[in-house]
């Protein structure tokens, strides 16, 4: 039943409606009503009304998320390897963007515009579809693209309809990175398929081949269940069970060779 109400709540956030707001809003308003009058009584100054109801269902931050999870993990990853330069692509800014500006410059690269000035964040407007130009080949000893490359070539944020959108994807950030240089992706993994136009899921022994065509070498993977950080073995049995389980996020970390 959670995951049914879950599924049409996703729905509805397309239509710019939230169904969770409404059920929160009038289980919330009798205490709402008591709260008001206790603290009306003792409050003789200037008052107005601006109901805030959802937020006594809620955690103090929502942590169990797979971006706070994957955002965190891979930034302190970034911080002890201390790269030369670093680029990202497509990543989320408010989440793993933040944190790697925190401690060290980073260039953005993203389908949309961005128009803000932030200092320690170099943005650009690029399709990662496309070949990359002749001043950025192999320009980075570090790059990033954490649930991004699942949406290439699906149109949801303007982009061109291209069915092999993440495979030239992949290899146009390739050619971002220096050689022995590293590569952190996170995409959704499980059984294969497209999820139109949301995202892809991959069979993660498929973007290891797809990697391997790019010069890409895995050197860790991590999974992300249920709210789980799980650093895995690098074997084909770990690989078929994700393949055929119906969702988890994936985390390669790879070099360059």
């Amino acid at each position: 039943m959670k995951k049914i109400l879950l599924k049409i709540s996703f729905i509805s956030l397309q239509f710019g409606f939230d169904i969770l707001k409404p059920i929160k809003f009038f289980k919330g308003l009798p205490r709402y009503i008591k709260n008001y009058i206790q603290f009306k009584k003792n409050y003789k100054g200037s008052m107005e009304i601006l109901p805030c109801l959802h937020d006594w269902y809620e955690e103090g931050g929502n942590t169990k998320g797979e971006y706070f999870l994957q955002d965190l993990y891979v930034a302190r990853m970034i911080a002890q390897k201390n790269p030369l330069n670093h680029i990202d692509v497509g990543s989320s800014i408010e989440g793993f963007v933040a944190h790697v500006a925190s401690f060290r410059e980073i260039v953005v690269l993203d389908v949309r515009p961005i128009t803000s000035e932030i200092p320690g964040i170099k943005f650009k407007q690029a399709n990662l579809s496309l070949p990359i130009g002749e001043s950025e080949y192999e320009s980075y000893s570090s790059v990033s693209c954490l649930h991004a490359l699942e949406h290439f070539g699906l149109g949801r944020y303007g982009d061109p309809i291209d069915v092999n959108g993440h495979e030239k994807g992949l290899k146009n950030i390739s050619n971002l990175l220096k050689k022995e240089g590293d590569l952190y992706l996170s995409v959704p993994i499980g059984i294969e398929r497209v999820e139109f136009n949301a995202n892809r899921v991959f069979d993660p022994r498929k973007i290891i081949l797809l990697a391997k065509e790019c010069n890409l070498e895995l050197k860790k993977f991590v999974s992300i269940e249920k709210s789980v950080v799980i650093e895995m073995t690098i074997d084909q049995i770990n690989f078929e069970k994700l393949a055929n389980q119906r969702y988890a996020l994936g985390i390669f970390i790879f070099s360059k060779f």
